[in-house]
């Protein structure tokens, strides 16, 4: 691990803490408060000898939801502190831009895929390199190829799979489709993403093996999103 993974991970856990400490100092208070004004209540009345339930599980009621709302709270940050150091990870692992480690990480998501996967596949495919064009006529990041990317929008040009939203997001939605197709086996999917899932299904029913060694080097290196994390 580089050092500035490392204290990128180390700086995430110390704010993680301070959130979690934070949250709980809040619904301290706010406890702390409840019993204080119920207390003032009793003694400016000394005819009141208990609490009053209804008026107490209202207050348990609000501080209970106060509670809840913090948790939301300190988990949607929690979520940005991952999003964010995974985007910083990957910008120097792979030596590019944040902005595009943020779009590769982002897109890959919101299409159901791994975002460990989708920096794997654009490095071997393309390096990373938006202009990239093969003899096959795939274009850009993903490397699509026109026929491909017009099954999943009709209207899209040659020139338009150099855009990175629109190239990114068919490349993984293809992949995604991929997996399902041959239930989540990911080396045959990510044959069928270099050879062709026809060519790939026909090799298979003749009793075949399509592997190329294509997905070994897709693969190679590849950690799923959270296996860091869960390992330690």
């Amino acid at each position: 691990m580089r050092p500035t993974d490392e204290y990128g991970e180390r700086r995430g856990g110390i704010l993680e803490r301070l959130l979690v400490r934070g949250a709980l100092l809040l619904v301290t208070v706010a406890v702390i408060g409840a019993l204080a004004g119920w207390t003032k209540r009793v003694g400016a009345a000394d005819h009141v000898v208990a609490p009053d339930t209804r008026l107490l599980a209202r207050e348990m009621g609000s501080l209970e939801q106060q509670l809840q709302a913090t948790r939301g709270e300190v988990e949607l940050v929690k979520l940005q502190l991952e999003r964010a150091n995974a985007i910083m990870a990957n910008s120097a692992k792979y030596r590019i831009p944040a902005d595009l480690a943020e779009d590769i990480y982002d897109i890959a998501l919101s299409e159901g895929i791994d975002p460990a996967l989708g920096f794997q596949l654009v490095k071997v495919e393309s390096g990373f390199k938006a202009n990239a064009r093969s003899s096959m006529k795939a274009f850009g990041y993903t490397q699509l190829q026109l026929p491909t990317a017009r099954f999943y929008d009709p209207d899209v040009t040659a020139g338009q799979l150099f855009d990175r939203e629109t190239n990114l997001r068919i490349g993984f939605r293809f992949l995604r489709d991929l997996l399902e197709q041959f239930d989540h086996d990911m080396q045959l999917a990510l044959v069928a993403y270099n050879r062709g899932p026809a060519k790939v299904a026909g090799i298979l029913a003749d009793g075949g093996d399509p592997t190329n060694g294509y997905a070994e080097v897709v693969m190679e290196g590849y950690q799923p999103l959270g296996s860091t994390a869960a390992a330690e």
